[in-house]
């Protein structure tokens, strides 16, 4: 393999594992745009979606149909309960400070992961993944694809031209617009709030729920703390991109899986996280609202 193939290979591989953050990043920084909360329970719905498709192949196959299961399963679930999350641990707190929100939101995370741990068909030990059969689509030369990573980028893409269908073009994308902008306004002008909150909440858990079986497909190792690598590293895309910025939580995705792959590849995957977290802390001091946040200015 050439030097040429071998960074288009790397390439291939950052674009798939980019995809899985941006979709994990969406969950955080629609939420944060409706509620300027930092949902740090959203690395466990991932974790949540990833055991349902699980328990769904284990018993029913590895079939292209049963995966198509195993994702509608997984997106319904976590759908369900991060409505339920927002219901019972944040909607009492949205009128406090958001130092309350944030420990709640800490809180929930230890609460979800901890509680993976003592059910009994889950469990502490690790599990392999039942997934698609893997194999290698060549391209030209000797670079390849597999069929997962071209499942994961397909799947990803889709997800996100709907997700900005739904937000662009439809009436309830309309209101999640308008709340971000100003919820009291909003309110004043017919709009549910608590129903809109409520919707974005369900979305960003039905992306991450996708995010948690792509993922799981990637890597197939599951445990009750799978999330917490994956949506550190989501929430960081988030901030990379703009949090609060849709565009800007896909972007940051595709360049964290990026310079991830790449130091990989060129350095040691010793580096990964060292690269992800020098990034992070590179945006904040030279661009803090991300590279397509917008800039909040405060009349005083």
């Amino acid at each position: 393999m050439s030097d040429f193939e071998f960074f288009l290979q790397q390439f291939i591989n950052s674009i798939s594992l980019g995809s899985i953050y941006a979709l994990v990043a969406l969950g955080y920084t629609m939420v944060y745009g409706i509620v300027g909360l930092i949902n740090f329970a959203h690395g466990d719905i991932l974790m949540i979606g990833a055991y349902t498709g699980y328990f769904v192949m284990s018993s029913y196959g590895t079939s292209p149909f049963c995966f198509i299961l195993g994702f509608v399963a997984a997106m319904t679930v976590c759908g369900i309960t991060g409505i339920l999350i927002e219901r019972f641990a944040y909607k009492p707190l949205r009128s406090a400070p958001r130092l309350n929100s944030l420990i709640t939101a800490i809180a929930v995370s230890l609460l979800i992961q901890n509680g993976a741990r003592v059910l009994p068909f889950i469990g502490p030990t690790p599990r392999r993944f039942v997934t698609l059969d893997s194999y290698s689509i060549s391209i030209f030369g000797n670079l390849n694809i597999s069929n997962i990573q071209l499942i994961v980028i397909l799947v990803s893409i889709i997800l996100m031209i709907l997700l900005t269908y739904i937000i662009q073009g439809t009436k309830t994308g309309r209101a999640m617009r308008a709340v971000s902008f100003d919820l009291q306004a909003a309110s004043l002008m017919g709009i549910s709030v608590n129903k809109i909150v409520a919707f974005t909440f369900a979305l960003g858990s039905v992306l991450a729920a996708a995010g948690g079986i792509l993922y799981a497909s990637a890597y197939p190792q599951i445990t009750p703390t799978m999330g917490s690598t994956p949506g550190l590293k989501a929430f960081i895309a988030a901030v990379l991109g703009g949090i609060g910025s849709v565009p800007g939580a896909m972007v940051g995705g595709y360049i964290l899986g990026l310079a991830e792959t790449m130091a990989k590849a060129y350095l040691s995957s010793r580096f990964s996280d060292a690269i992800s977290f020098t990034l992070l802390i590179i945006i904040l001091l030279v661009r803090p609202n991300g590279i397509l946040g917008k800039k909040i200015r405060v009349k005083v």
